[in-house]
């Protein structure tokens, strides 16, 4: 099993990527610490865990919240020793994210707050505890739209993506040599309930879908398999990269400089 003996907490556990990640690690021999603010779902993520024979563990956390991201973390360490890696996934998709003349402050100060701060508060307190456990992997989840402008406008969103990319790259160099690794992982479109919510009508996936050489959504499982590669020791030598994982799409608008 490729984490075994290792603690792994993960933020946005209750659904989607980060459930699938949950289930994943938990199934390569990792303690996993759920993390979300959803408690039925991160409740249902641990129970199907445990159910297959796996240890977790879940914990209420708004990242948006200091107390809250110090608080997992340290329930983390209590509950099973150490940390080795950390996920920072949790993250939103404003309905009434748009362009920048009509978005609200609300929502792109929401939408910052837990997609970048959250990270910024994952990191904060987690590097900490990686460090007394001597090192291990940070998997931040950024997005193919870090890289791209989005078909369908969602500034605030994109902008936090560029964030999270931004500040992968910084701790990656800051913390290589304490044997830290630091990566963001940047999905494609997916079909999950996040961006099919967002995605709310079939003139809005089609948009999409045409930008798409592999012609479909992602799945989150998919993720799951990206995200377990770069937390495992098959990516010993693996740090501040940006990890596609988007079915080509990057391929076909990125120009090389």
């Amino acid at each position: 099993m490729k984490l075994s003996g290792k603690v792994a907490l993960i933020t946005g556990a209750a659904s989607g990527i980060g459930r699938e990640t949950a289930l994943l690690f938990a199934n390569e021999g990792a303690s996993v610490v759920a993390c979300d603010i959803d408690d039925r779902g991160g409740a249902e993520t641990v129970t199907m865990i445990e159910q297959d024979g796996g240890s977790a563990l879940y914990v209420h956390s708004d990242v948006s919240k200091a107390k809250d991201c110090r608080r997992m973390v340290e329930q983390a360490e209590s509950e099973f020793g150490a940390l080795h890696i950390l996920f920072n996934n949790a993250g939103i998709m404003d309905s009434r994210d748009d362009n920048a003349e009509v978005t609200e402050e609300d929502v792109w100060d929401l939408t910052m707050n837990i997609n970048l701060k959250g990270v910024f508060l994952g990191c904060k307190y987690g590097i900490p505890a990686l460090k007394r456990a001597g090192g291990g992997s940070i998997i931040n989840t950024a997005s193919f739209v870090a890289l791209l402008g989005a078909a369908t406008p969602q500034i605030a969103y994109t902008a936090s993506k560029g964030g999270v990319l931004s500040m992968t790259r910084e701790l990656a160099v800051i913390h290589a040599r304490e044997n830290i690794r630091v990566n963001a992982l940047c999905p494609g479109p997916l079909r999950t309930e996040l961006l099919m919510k967002f995605l709310d009508s079939e003139e809005k996936r089609q948009r999409r879908l045409i930008h798409i050489p592999a012609g479909r959504f992602g799945e989150a499982a998919e993720m799951a398999k990206a995200a377990l590669f770069l937390a495992s020791d098959d990516a010993s030598y693996v740090t501040g990269t940006e990890f596609v994982v988007d079915g080509g799409i990057t391929a076909a608008y990125v120009t090389p400089e």
